[in-house]
């Protein structure tokens, strides 16, 4: 899972970024001293969970939150227990009290993979879906999806024939594809695995498109290449 740490303390940041690179299902994606930049990173990269520190100058923990309208998993580090009870209105997933223990860090860890889990319903067993396009509900087979590309609020499915554009967010309709056959390889785009044609060293060859491949996403699909 891919992590952001925020908190404009390094030696906080500097004990939570020692607690994820100790733990295998954990990456530092990024780390910042600000709101701000998290902001910016949240909305441009494939977070899975944001450490989020409350206390910063110019915006707080709490104020970034009230700004995001896709949340990604929320664990609070902070050294007042008193938020509590505002963090929980704001649906975190746990609330860190420094000096945090790394026991207590794979608890909340724990929370957040539950959730991401329990949010990240597929079709993998389905072979076709529904989407509502162009005014009507039109049935669509998985398997003739090449990529899906982002276009603001809205996604266009490539197939091999046509364009469907649809109401949605790359990151609800990643959790919603089967893992085995598609993955994301940029913040712009999803690729179907068994249409990729070839692959050159920062992107991905499709039959009628060659597609980047972004940096924080590298990893993750060289991963899943089945090389001899």
């Amino acid at each position: 899972m891919n992590c952001l740490i925020v908190d404009d303390d390094e030696f906080s940041r500097n004990v939570i970024k020692h607690f994820v690179n100790k733990t295998d299902s954990l990456t530092v994606l990024e780390e910042t001293d600000n709101a701000a930049d998290a902001f910016t990173i949240i909305k441009t990269k494939e977070v899975d969970i944001v450490f989020l520190d409350v206390e910063m100058p110019e915006m707080t923990g709490l104020d970034l939150m009230k700004t995001l309208d896709d949340m990604p998993q929320i664990i609070l580090v902070t050294s007042r227990a008193s938020y509590a009870v505002e963090a929980f209105e704001h649906n975190v997933t746990d609330y860190l009290v420094k000096p945090v223990n790394y026991a207590r860090f794979l608890k909340a860890v724990g929370k957040a993979e539950a959730n991401l889990k329990a949010s990240n319903v597929t079709v993998e067993n389905q072979d076709e879906v529904f989407i509502k396009a162009d005014n009507k509900i039109v049935r669509l087979r998985l398997s003739d999806v090449y990529f899906i590309e982002a276009l603001s609020d809205y996604v266009i499915i490539n197939t091999d024939t046509r364009k469907y554009i649809i109401h949605s967010t790359m990151k609800g309709l990643e959790k919603k594809l089967p893992e085995s056959d598609f993955i994301r390889v940029h913040r712009s785009y999803i690729v179907n695995f068994t249409k990729i044609t070839s692959i050159e060293d920062t992107s991905v060859v499709m039959p009628s498109k060659t597609i980047p491949i972004g940096a924080s996403y590298k990893t993750r699909f060289m991963k899943k290449l089945n090389l001899l």
